[in-house]
């Protein structure tokens, strides 16, 4: 088996060559580990680095976010045969002694994909507001989604091939929503591990603080519902719009029965509207739904291509 190990870089020669230095050299199990870097438009040394340890390199000529940055190694992975894929960040917030633990689930076949469990509400660094942003954010997208995974968005993640092979990456901000999305959607088998983290050595560089990245991931899981579960998410405007029409129509008939309903038909066009509305939600959720069904059909082409691509090139 090949384990390629991702590593998505912007601006980091401090942080990397303590990263790879504590990459495992050798896994029960895995005949070959390679380290890629991504280096997604950095000015300082990171690409030096990346070669002076021997890693495969590939380089944006400029910033592309993080979700270019997995996309491209992906496809950079499975031109090389990958197996077996492991994304950590830079920033070495993720401990690389986890990952024999993190992609055995993968080797055994059990799970498509393994995420690392940070357990985000017992985090020590932490602030108390992030904890219970986090725990708030986690539930939300764990029932909107219909996962029971405990840390949705955790980019410490092993993939296996079959996974790579059929997940498409849409978005620029991060890849971690859109891949579990998708990955619930297509019913492939998703798993964790508890694991711990450390200490920050830096500032995020993805948000400026928790309510820009509540505010990103937010508008990221809505166009995600949009794309992937078009009727749950129409539906419930739909319902939010034709519930109080509703009310406000029976509201109406009961001062009409009572003698009173030429005062109240201001309500009554209001509850008009809100039906109209309502079924218009209805049609955009049909219409989604439709272009979701021409979605899936090019998804897997795309797909089959991609196997056809991958055995081509490894055998």
């Amino acid at each position: 088996m090949k384990l390629v190990i991702n590593i998505p870089c912007y601006n980091e020669e401090k942080t990397l060559p303590l990263v790879l230095s504590e990459i495992p050299k050798k896994i029960p199990g895995i005949k070959t580990i390679e380290v890629q870097i991504v280096d997604d438009g950095s000015k300082d040394r990171t690409s030096e680095i990346a070669l002076k340890y021997g890693c495969k390199l590939i380089a944006h000529k400029r910033n592309l976010g993080l979700g270019r940055a997995f996309k491209s190694g992906v496809e950079a992975a499975l031109s090389r045969g990958a197996d077996i894929f492991v994304n950590t960040d830079a920033d070495n917030q993720y401990p690389s002694s986890y990952i024999p633990d993190l992609i055995r689930g993968v080797m055994e076949g059990t799970s498509d994909i393994v995420i690392g469990n940070r357990v985000p509400w017992k985090v020590e660094y932490f602030s108390p507001l992030k904890k219970v942003l986090q725990w708030f954010g986690n539930f939300i997208v764990r029932n909107l989604i219909g996962t029971d995974v405990p840390d949705t968005v955790s980019g410490f993640r092993a993939y296996s091939r079959e996974s790579l092979l059929r997940l498409n990456v849409t978005t620029k901000f991060s890849y971690v929503l859109d891949t579990i999305v998708q990955a619930v959607k297509m019913d492939l088998g998703v798993s964790s591990i508890p694991i711990h983290t450390n200490p920050p050595t830096r500032k995020s560089r993805l948000f400026k603080n928790i309510f820009q990245h509540m505010w990103k991931s937010g508008t990221s899981l809505i166009r995600l519902l949009i794309i992937h579960r078009p009727f749950y998410f129409f539906g419930l405007l739909a319902s939010i719009s034709f519930l109080p029409a509703l009310a406000i129509a029976v509201r109406f008939l009961v001062f009409f029965s009572m003698g009173e309903g030429q005062g109240h038909v201001q309500s009554l066009l209001f509850a008009v509207v809100l039906v109209i509305l309502s079924g218009l939600f209805i049609i955009s959720g049909i219409l989604a739904f439709l272009t979701g069904m021409n979605r899936k059909f090019l998804e897997e082409t795309l797909y089959l291509q991609r196997k056809r691509e991958y055995f081509k090139k490894n055998g």
